[in-house]
């Protein structure tokens, strides 16, 4: 079964940084789309960021320039830097494997103004 455990969040300052990690396991992590997604109190969850598994990325309009999702697949590790972050970015963060509709367990942010 698809494992995907992801780390990183916390609280902090607004316009400061966070990089989030997810490790994914039981799966051949290479061959497929990783993305982030997040989700608000009260509101839907939303994709934040997605990597194709050559590299290619899109982002949420609200998060470009700001968000850089990146992987390593030697390690099965797909990541979200955050940077200039805002109290509107204050969710839980989600790491996903699309293809099976596999979620992780999230990752606090919180952004403090």
């Amino acid at each position: 079964q698809v494992q995907l455990v992801e780390s990183g969040g916390g609280l902090v300052q607004d316009g400061g940084s966070l990089r989030l990690s997810c490790a994914a396991s039981r799966f051949t992590f290479s061959n497929y789309y990783m993305s982030w997604y997040r989700q608000a109190p009260g509101k839907q969850r939303e994709l934040v960021a997605g990597i194709t598994s050559a590299g290619s990325t899109n982002y949420a309009d609200s998060v470009k320039g700001r968000f850089t999702i990146s992987r390593d697949n030697a390690k099965n590790m797909v990541y979200l830097q955050m940077n200039s972050l805002k109290p509107e970015d204050t969710a839980v963060y989600y790491c996903n494997l699309r293809s099976a509709n596999a979620w992780g367990q999230g990752t606090q942010v919180t952004v403090s103004s």
